[in-house]
């Protein structure tokens, strides 16, 4: 039998990278998948891609970080799949980009409002909205951090306390919605071979700095982090909520 079978799942950030690798193994796990990114071509893309598989899904079109967008977002989702058994909280403002580097000294404000707005704001205002219509049945949702907000980044100061924000607000939402069976975990990745970071990853002087300091030796893969967001929206996860779970090849041992 599926994992997922008949679960309406809502994954954010879904065009491209780990989202987009979430979409297509949870719809092979019998999912139905609700799409949100602000990416068009990519998240219809993703859509008709798992359609053409088999699977049933829809993109909508969401600024994550805007309450009004949100809110008419969720609510389309509502209408369109009848409720959410998972949400994967996954969009945010990778740490290549140039927006995230800058310590609290010099960043400018702009930019640490827009990387707290992507990147935890939107963890709230997704949660905000769905949440009501989860508690009818329980649920999992699971969020994205990073290793950098468990050790720390410097020089992206904006950046690191939105990833390490997450993990407080996981422990805080788990023990609160326990009681009305929704569990509720985070997964740190360390790097992962997305687009969000193909700067990096093109740079062979950083690939092998990085992959040094990783006992496996090289860089994550999208599907190996959907892998894990897929247990923990299965019941083989029932028992587990408020967990941190990392996945980086052994990096911060």
């Amino acid at each position: 039998m599926k994992r997922l079978s008949n679960k309406v799942s809502l994954i954010t950030g879904a065009a491209s990278g780990i989202g987009r690798a979430a979409a297509t193994l949870f719809a092979r796990e019998g999912a139905k998948i609700a799409l949100l990114d602000i990416d068009e071509v990519g998240g219809q893309a993703a859509a008709d891609e798992i359609d053409g598989l088999g699977g049933e899904a829809a993109f909508f079109r969401c600024d994550v970080s805007s309450a009004a967008e949100v809110e008419r977002t969720v609510n389309a989702v509502l209408e369109r799949f009848g409720g959410v058994d998972v949400l994967y909280n996954n969009a945010g403002i990778g740490y290549a980009a140039g927006i995230t580097i800058g310590t609290v000294d010099d960043i400018p404000e702009a930019n640490w409002d827009r990387v707290l707005d992507v990147n935890l704001k939107s963890v709230y205002l997704v949660s905000h909205f769905v949440v009501p219509a989860m508690k009818k049945s329980g649920g999992s949702i699971i969020h994205t951090s990073s290793i950098m907000g468990v050790r720390g980044l410097p020089g992206a100061d904006a950046y690191t306390a939105a990833k390490g924000a997450i993990i407080a607000l996981t422990r805080a939402m788990a023990k609160h919605l326990g009681q009305f069976g929704i569990r509720v975990n985070v997964i740190c990745p360390g790097p992962v071979d997305t687009p969000l970071i193909a700067p990096m990853t093109s740079n062979p002087e950083w690939l092998r700095r990085e992959c040094g300091g990783i006992p496996l030796g090289r860089i994550g893969k999208s599907e190996e982090i959907a892998s894990v967001a897929l247990f923990l929206a299965s019941d083989e996860a029932s028992f587990m909520s408020g967990a941190v779970v990392v996945v980086d090849g052994g990096g911060t041992a």
